[in-house]
């Protein structure tokens, strides 16, 4: 028999034809073409080979250690093949679809609101502009990517540039974040559930419950190819269902008391929390290293963020823009609790899937995360046998748990989406990106060429951004709870009240 390292699809010479089709441009293809071409090695290339890359790297660490390579019994080609594949089929139109689908759904209902706040004039400007910039920071964070294969999740990133203790700290700020955003569509399910039924004798914690049974089974497939396009539902349910209240008010659109600039009774705490809620809106950097490396061709990502950035800008602003116009100044959030009981009850049921879906990719993107973190070298973290599978089960149901916790804990829509913005989507989606540019992309010295003057001066707005968001955000969200639990005006925390929901 064939030594381990002569044998054909032997796991060094797929390592070694690995590292060659991952630094070839494009990469249209999937593992099995790593496989192929592992074949056409000759032996003597790889048998005193290099020092390898450990399968388990993508759990954020870079694992050249020159150690002997693993053999077939070790991690058999086969398991590599049959675990590895299924994880390398995004396209970038399928990449767009995630994204989308992660972040509409919370976005499009927090985002009239805001409006109704900040007035039609600054939100359209805010809309506009944030959107911009989380464009541009997206661009630079799958740039951070390309120059670094080896980024498979946030923490990786910020490894580059703050070493272990950075790793350790995006790698906690990813995972409570994820959580805190499932925990969001935890209370946002038991919003539409309340409302469905219409009937608030019915604890609220049993719709809770509910809802989090619902994510955690719509959490279970491990992969992102498989996701359907239903984030646009959201949209079109907010619009006709704010369009036909507004139309039955006395006197139509013409008397919606929207407008122009903000109410002179708006303080700055609410003003701020609005703007987090714009923020949270354009959160997709935080998951985008977890979907480009399920992508078979990773520089397709500026096509991704380009379509997502659009869309959403154009979704956020026209739905900001039209149900602030239909409903005027007493718009809620989430945005449906505006229509009437009748119609309110018909969108909320045809927003769920959104609802539900969306809240279910945060969990399967921290579950692969903390699986990786916890079994690098394992066959686990594939998820193909009897124990990955009861694993990620475990972690499922560990993480739905917790999201339903913090539904619980933190029953208030805006004040929930303004503690994630200010706490993590800062840093994700501005100051972490403008540190990734002056550390890891910038060419030469900063104020060298107007190319770099330019970018470095936008990249230090950003990072000011970041650290304002973070600053009087944090402020705004607590103020906004105290403010909240002083006036009665929302349901306490782990109570049945539904009444605060209710038409």
């Amino acid at each position: 028999m064939a030594a381990p390292t002569e044998r054909r699809g032997s796991l060094a010479r797929v390592q070694q034809a690995s590292k060659t089709y991952w630094s070839s441009e494009p990469r249209a293809g999937s593992w099995s073409n790593i496989r192929r071409a592992s074949a056409d090695l000759p032996v003597a290339a790889i048998a005193g080979a290099a020092p390898r890359r450990s399968l388990g790297a993508s759990s954020g660490q870079d694992k050249y250690d020159g150690e002997k390579p693993a053999s077939d019994e070790e991690f058999g080609v086969g398991d590599i093949h049959e675990g590895e594949e299924k994880y390398h089929r995004l396209g970038w139109k399928k990449l767009t679809v995630c994204l989308i689908v992660e972040a509409i759904a919370l976005g499009s209902l927090s985002i009239p609101g805001a409006f109704a706040v900040l007035g039609m004039a600054p939100g359209v400007i805010l809309s506009i502009g944030l959107g911009l910039v989380a464009i541009y920071t997206s661009y630079v964070v799958g740039q951070v990517r390309m120059r670094h294969p080896h980024v498979a999740h946030y923490a990786d990133a910020v490894q580059l540039i703050w070493g272990k203790f950075g790793y350790e700290l995006a790698g906690a700020m990813f995972a409570v974040f994820l959580i805190l955003i499932t925990g969001s569509h935890v209370l946002t399910g038991t919003i539409a559930w309340i409302r469905i039924v219409d009937d608030t004798a019915i604890c609220a914690l049993a719709w809770g419950i509910i809802s989090a049974v619902i994510l955690f089974i719509v959490a279970l497939p491990p992969t992102f190819a498989e996701f359907a396009i239903l984030g646009y539902v959201d949209f079109v349910s907010i619009i006709i269902a704010t369009g036909v209240e507004a139309h039955s008010a006395p006197g139509g659109l013409s008397g919606v008391d929207w407008s122009v600039w903000p109410p002179p009774t708006t303080t700055f705490y609410q003003a701020f929390l609005a703007t987090t809620n714009i923020i949270f809106a354009y959160s997709f950097a935080v998951c985008q290293y977890s979907f480009m490396a399920e992508m078979h061709t990773p520089k397709d990502y500026v096509k991704s963020i380009w379509a997502l950035g659009l869309i959403e800008m154009f979704i956020y602003t026209v739905t900001g823009a039209l149900v602030y116009a239909f409903v005027g100044s007493t718009v809620k959030s989430p945005a449906l609790l505006s229509a009437g009981p009748v119609v309110s009850r018909i969108a909320f049921g045809i927003a769920l899937p959104v609802i539900f879906i969306s809240g279910s990719i945060n969990s399967t993107v921290v579950g692969r995360y903390i699986l990786n973190r916890a079994f690098p070298k394992s066959e686990i973290r594939l998820i193909h046998t009897k124990a990955g599978w009861l694993t990620w089960l475990a972690l499922i149901a560990t993480i739905t748990l917790v999201a339903w916790v913090i539904a619980e804990a933190i029953p208030f829509f805006s004040a929930l989406l303004g503690i994630i913005s200010s706490l993590f989507i800062s840093g994700f989606t501005f100051y972490f990106p403008a540190l990734f540019w002056f550390q890891l992309i910038k060419e030469g010295k900063w104020y060298v060429g107007w190319k770099n003057i330019c970018l470095s001066i936008l990249n230090g707005l950003v990072f000011c951004i970041g650290l304002i968001t973070l600053g009087c955000g944090t402020y705004a969200s607590v103020e906004d709870i105290v403010s909240s639990y002083a006036s009665g005006s929302v349901r306490g925390s782990f109570t049945c009240d539904a009444t605060a929901y209710g038409g």
